[in-house]
């Protein structure tokens, strides 16, 4: 298996920083991650997911320790957008209930039925690549609101009924994802629906940024679950960027200067930030093949989100297709005492970067990488496609 992460071309681009961390409390606050974090632990069925620590893949890697946090258990909807979607539904019909009643309304009562019957008025929309709609239609499931979801031609016909059994409406387009957040727009647009969208763009910043203070519930866990042992690397999933915008920007306001290095990891089919990383302005790219990580399909980057890792960030990564599926096998069959992880195929994006660097000097020591170092994952899946996991994994064993 390691002839494989020594010869895989894995891209590397590093950004001088465009600002500073001030940015953050323009766009995401300590405030408003606390009160992302106290609403979301009030939903039923919360619990903190696990965090793994890993020696043998550490020791197979190079470095002092490997933490993976382990995403798959949320809410028993398989990832990290149960989070985000979720709570972001949660305050929009807050925002909407009271404007419409002209009277305080809080997020308890929406989580608690308050005002059912005109919550049932008021419809939801959004576009996702499976995880993002998931947890939006979970969300307004719970809460009471009807959800049309938009999935392009690419999203598996699994990840489609999957929303379809928490009530949405779920519609299929042609065309990539782009495509769908562009259908959910117009939808929006013509029926007076209320859009729920992971990603920004001018004019629509306020709903993104309640997706990314839910995500710092992640964040808060593991500041709790590790003390005073910090990491000196992150790994972060890319797609929109909403994920690494959201738990850098709150792991930053939990340690400050102790904040550990961020890097940013992509499918080399859907690159958009390292593309506006070596560009240093916000780029787009069209994507002409959809990767395998299905959830990190995506050709603009969210604005908010690349502002705040354009300030904290600086390591931008890309990585093959070939890499997916034997790092989902390397966690799901695991040496040593480690514990067995069934990832998905986006949950694995940094620990196949960190993999190849162990077996590429160069990009070891462009990651600042050694034996020293204590590198934390975020997990973002599990089998959120139990059909596509096991051909990865089958796959991967005939290698």
């Amino acid at each position: 298996m390691g002839s494989f992460y020594s010869n895989a071309l894995v891209e590397h681009a590093a950004l001088a920083k465009l600002g500073d961390a001030s940015v953050l409390e323009q766009v995401l606050t300590r405030e408003a991650f606390a009160e992302a974090n106290a609403a979301i632990r009030a939903w039923s069925g919360y619990s903190a997911t696990p965090l793994h620590r890993l020696p043998s893949l550490a020791q197979s890697a190079g470095v002092a320790e490997i933490l993976y946090k382990d995403e798959g258990p949320r809410f028993d909807l398989g990832s990290f957008k149960a989070l985000g979607g979720a709570y972001a539904a949660q305050q929009l019909l807050r925002r909407m209930l009271a404007e419409r009643l002209s009277i305080e309304v809080s997020l308890e009562d929406v989580r608690s039925g308050k005002y059912k019957s005109e919550v049932a008025d008021i419809h939801i929309v959004t576009a996702t690549d499976g995880n993002h709609g998931r947890s939006v239609a979970w969300g307004c499931q719970s809460f009471g609101a009807p959800c049309h979801i938009f999935i392009h031609a690419e999203v598996s016909d699994a990840r489609a009924v999957s929303m379809r059994q928490y009530g949405a409406d779920v519609i299929r387009v042609d065309g990539n994802y782009d495509a769908s957040v562009h259908a959910a727009q117009r939808a929006a647009d013509v029926n007076g629906w209320s859009v729920v969208s992971d990603t920004s763009y001018p004019g629509y910043t306020l709903v993104p940024s309640q997706v990314m203070a839910g995500y710092g519930c992640m964040s808060a866990e593991i500041v709790e679950q590790l003390g005073d042992q910090l990491p000196s690397h992150v790994f972060l999933q890319g797609g929109v960027g909403g994920l690494a915008a959201g738990v850098a920007a709150s792991l930053y306001h939990a340690w400050g200067e102790r904040m550990p290095r961020v890097v940013v990891v992509e499918p080399q089919l859907a690159a958009c930030l390292y593309l506006s990383a070596q560009a240093g302005q916000l780029t787009e790219m069209h994507v002409e093949t959809e990767t395998v990580m299905a959830g990190l399909s995506c050709g603009t980057p969210s604005m908010l989100a690349w502002d705040i890792l354009a300030s904290i960030t600086s390591d931008f990564v890309t990585l093959p297709e070939s890499l997916v599926g034997l790092t989902m096998l390397r966690l799901a069959e695991p040496e040593g005492e480690d514990a067995a992880i069934v990832a998905g195929e986006s949950a694995v994006a940094g620990v196949a970067c960190v993999l190849a660097a162990a077996e590429q000097p160069s990009l070891k020591s462009a990651l600042g990488l050694n034996a020293d170092s204590r590198v934390l994952f975020i997990g973002s899946e599990g089998a959120t496609d139990e059909k596509i996991y096991a051909e990865l994994i089958e796959t991967a064993k005939a290698i």
